[in-house]
């Protein structure tokens, strides 16, 4: 069976930026094993995997594994899957919907900025979270907050303190499935953050959309303003252009593919 496929990074504007994703297009869901088996068998970040949603209340359904687990949401590889669908099939609008198992109705669009992506708001709450603090070899965090689908977020002096974090992965991934992020103000943009999930076999991922879905409230309310500029500041690195919109966290990017072809099972 040959599959349609892509490989494409998110949220950049030039090859070998951003964070890789890989986008199947399926005539129907194969067996879950199958599924996690071609993730793994990429060995990226995400995988995602698009149905033509019969039932019609998206364009698509959506589902996102990395190589060890399926997620409960994936924005840069929603993104990717905007741009696949967009720009590499003969879909004939600026906008597509996908209809996601945990996440909703999630919706891509063409934008100004290249794409804009439309993710639930997650606003964290302030709490003690000393492992993670502790597995992130990080002292004196200016805030530590959770959100319970399983994001802690770690508040940094500044962009210096984040690029110096150096995690216990072992420790990291001890504590659970979680996402793991540090986050600072940046010296050339408003925000800047990591990002860790060695539990779902990402030990650093190199630009998150579901974290800025956490973090973009938590700076929207320091900042006293919805729309800021954010760097993740991984190896690869990854430009984000955020608003709050109410229940909404909007993120704009540009995608590159880099891969296209088939997938043989």
């Amino acid at each position: 069976m040959k599959l349609p496929f892509a490989q494409i990074d998110a949220f950049a504007t030039r090859a070998f930026t951003g964070n890789p994703a890989a986008v199947l297009l399926l005539d129907e869901w194969l067996d879950d094993s199958v599924l996690q088996a071609i993730a793994a068998e990429n060995n990226l970040s995400e995988t995602a995997f698009l149905v033509a949603d019969r039932n019609e209340q998206a364009d698509y359904l959506l589902r996102w594994f990395t190589p060890t687990v399926e997620v409960a949401l994936c924005g840069h590889a929603t993104l990717a899957s905007g741009h696949y669908v967009l720009r590499h099939t003969d879909f004939h609008r600026e906008w597509v919907r996908f209809m996601t198992r945990k996440a909703g109705v999630l919706e891509v669009r063409e934008d100004d900025h290249g794409l804009a992506m439309a993710l639930p708001a997650y606003p964290p709450e302030t709490t003690d979270i000393a492992p993670m603090v502790a597995a992130l070899g990080v002292t004196d965090p200016v805030d530590t907050l959770w959100h319970p689908n399983g994001y802690g977020v770690v508040v940094l002096a500044d962009e210096a303190a984040v690029l110096a974090v150096a995690p216990d992965f072992a420790a990291l991934a001890a504590i659970g499935d979680t996402l793991n992020i540090v986050t600072a103000p940046g010296e050339s943009t408003d925000l800047v953050s990591r990002v860790f999930a060695p539990a779902a076999g990402i030990d650093e991922d190199p630009v998150t959309g579901s974290a800025h879905a956490v973090i973009a409230p938590y700076w929207a309310e320091r900042l006293g303003r919805n729309r800021f500029t954010a760097l993740q500041a991984s190896q690869r690195r990854g430009d984000l252009d955020c608003e709050v919109d109410g229940a909404r966290v909007i993120l704009r990017g540009a995608c590159v593919t880099v891969i296209e072809g088939s997938f043989e099972v």
